[in-house]
């Protein structure tokens, strides 16, 4: 399903991933269990993403929005990676590839940015595209274009919002 058109309205700020040279990005949750058609969440659904994160003994939950002006829906990112390979200035990253902990754990942590950013570095299909360098995004939608599930919304005038969000964090 894609992201909402209007993200994040309706969503609360769950707290900041950082970028240790000082810019972060927000958390938006609640996750989603069930798309605003009813139909089960994507990730929730698929059978292999499903078995990975029984592989990795992880309870698999909503898990929420990752970044405001760009923002990636976890809940229906299916890890294909064509964003990360798409993004011609490194906005997104696996963010597995750095701190190998479960996505539920993200919020509060602090990045250096040395995850990997090549499409097929991936750890597995638990690992989400990170826009941990959101602020670096040029706005030329590739990622938006080529997302299977378009679960990602590039929008400049989310701005403001993060600047409200961040205040409250």
């Amino acid at each position: 399903m894609p992201i909402a058109e209007n993200f994040p309205e309706g969503l609360k700020p769950l707290g900041k991933i950082s970028l240790d040279d000082g810019n972060f990005h927000i958390m938006w949750g609640p996750g989603k269990e069930k798309n605003a058609d009813g139909s089960q969440a994507e990730v929730l659904a698929d059978a292999e993403v499903v078995a990975a994160y029984e592989a990795r003994g992880e309870k698999q939950v909503p898990l929420g929005i990752s970044g405001t002006m760009v923002a990636v829906d976890w809940d229906s990112c299916v890890a294909d990676g064509a964003c990360i390979e798409a993004c011609p200035v490194q906005v997104f990253q696996w963010y597995r590839t750095e701190k190998d902990i479960p996505a539920v754990d993200v919020v509060g942590q602090t990045f250096e940015g040395t995850g990997s950013d090549i499409k097929d570095e991936r750890k597995d299909l638990t690992d989400k595209a990170d826009p941990i360098r959101e602020h670096d995004c040029i706005w030329c939608m590739a990622c938006v274009s080529v997302c299977p599930p378009q679960a990602i919304k590039v929008d400049q005038s989310n701005v403001e919002k993060h600047e409200i969000a961040a205040k409250s964090l």
